[in-house]
């Protein structure tokens, strides 16, 4: 009981501390429909009326992600996606399961702050900074620490316990986005360039063909 009332505090912080990047909203709530043609920045809203409990309540977080992949770490988003009330809302939540020395790769977010949240293991989070610097500011955390990585940085986590870890993320858009870093550079679609890339990371071009297979 008291383990669940301490997730359940840090989770509440971690909501409470995260700050909205999109407009403040012009009414009570703006539950997205996904069935509207409409175009408008995030997803049009539906007839407040039929609003229902459904549409702000997702459930399952409690439960452990599947880590048997090649990167040992399953992401479990709660987007607008996932919740349709969180539209124009500006805030989302993801729960991050690790397999020992399970990562997520660097990646950002090019419309979010994130705040995580460890909840069980040890974590070496960072993030780096922008050119010219690209200075690396790295910790490693443990249970009950918070961590913060400022919108559209570069920035990764390993489990470096030896155990299962995991933890929870607040993100400071409904939509925060994800870009991982290799998959974007080698496993675009139509690929880029393999002798644009070989030149840009100083490999030999036979080398980023490997990698192009890779992602």
């Amino acid at each position: 009981m008291a383990k669940n009332i301490l997730v359940l505090s840090l989770l509440v912080i971690t909501c409470t501390l995260v700050a909205a990047f999109e407009p403040s909203p012009l009414q009570d709530f703006c539950v997205a429909d996904p069935s509207s043609s409409a175009r408008v920045n995030g997803l049009a809203c539906m007839d407040p009326k039929l609003a229902q409990a459904d549409h702000f309540v997702f459930s399952g977080l409690h439960v452990a992600g599947n880590t048997s992949n090649p990167l040992g770490s399953r992401v479990t988003p709660v987007t607008v996606a996932q919740i349709p009330g969180l539209n124009t809302l500006g805030t989302s939540l993801a729960r991050i399961d690790y397999a020992p020395w399970g990562v997520i790769p660097p990646h950002v977010h090019p419309r979010a702050t994130e705040i995580l949240t460890v909840i069980e293991g040890s974590l070496e989070v960072g993030f780096v900074t922008s050119n010219p610097e690209n200075r690396l500011i790295t910790k490693v955390l443990k249970k009950g620490d918070v961590f913060v990585f400022p919108i559209g940085l570069v920035h990764f986590q390993r489990n470096v316990g030896h155990g299962k870890a995991f933890s929870i993320s607040a993100l400071s858009s409904q939509n925060p986005g994800v870009i991982t870093i290799a998959n974007a550079v080698f496993g675009s679609n139509p690929s880029i360039a393999d002798d644009l890339l070989a030149k840009a990371f100083q490999l030999d071009k036979s080398v980023v063909g490997q990698l192009q297979t890779k992602f």
